[in-house]
């Protein structure tokens, strides 16, 4: 499993755990589908930030094969 600190390793489409920003002292994480890659840098130690399908935004922790 990816740790979604590559912007390389995320693609539009692709299924994703994310932390949404106001989850991220409780480590709560959100299935979905990434729409757009916010991140411009390659790597980042948090997590590639991203728009999912359903708007939401929050950087991914894993990638859901």
């Amino acid at each position: 499993m990816n740790d979604g600190t590559k912007r390389v390793d995320i693609h539009p489409g692709q299924k994703v755990f994310i932390v949404l920003k106001q989850d991220q002292r409780t480590g709560k994480l959100t299935k979905g589908i990434v729409r757009d890659i916010l991140t411009n840098s390659a790597t980042h130690p948090h997590g590639i930030k991203v728009r999912l399908e359903t708007g939401l935004v929050g950087r991914v922790k894993t990638i859901h094969s």
